[in-house]
């Protein structure tokens, strides 16, 4: 199984960017999704993840209300919607399958795929 996590860029605060993560190799449909970020320096940070229905989306406290998760189960792809960007926000961004118990912890998720940068300036 393969994710590919695109869309990312420079915006300018207040801006918007749509990430997207696509699986290939394998459906991941029955699976719970997420993204998480980590900045320089930093660890990698959860952001938000939604069930394999596409329901109950979770959001960490930083994002929520400024950030949408969705996805599309046909398309094998899921997104994030980031909307009122903030330079905090600039960070590589990463999806994942969740396959364990913890919603916010980085260990409970594989099937990593590559990266994309998202860089908001003030």
């Amino acid at each position: 199984v393969q994710l590919q996590a695109s869309g990312g860029g420079l915006a300018q605060a207040g801006g918007s960017l749509r990430l997207s993560c696509e699986a290939s190799g394998r459906s991941l449909n029955y699976y719970a999704m997420g993204w998480f970020r980590q900045a320089p320096g930093m660890g990698r940070e959860f952001v938000a993840t939604i069930l394999s229905s596409g329901n109950r989306p979770v959001y960490a406290a930083s994002v929520k209300g400024r950030f949408t998760i969705s996805r599309d189960n046909a398309k094998n792809t899921m997104y994030l919607q980031m909307n009122s960007l903030k330079p905090e926000d600039t960070a590589a961004y990463y999806c994942a399958a969740k396959i364990g118990n913890s919603w916010y912890d980085s260990r409970s998720y594989k099937f990593w795929g590559q990266g994309t940068q998202v860089t908001v300036s003030s």
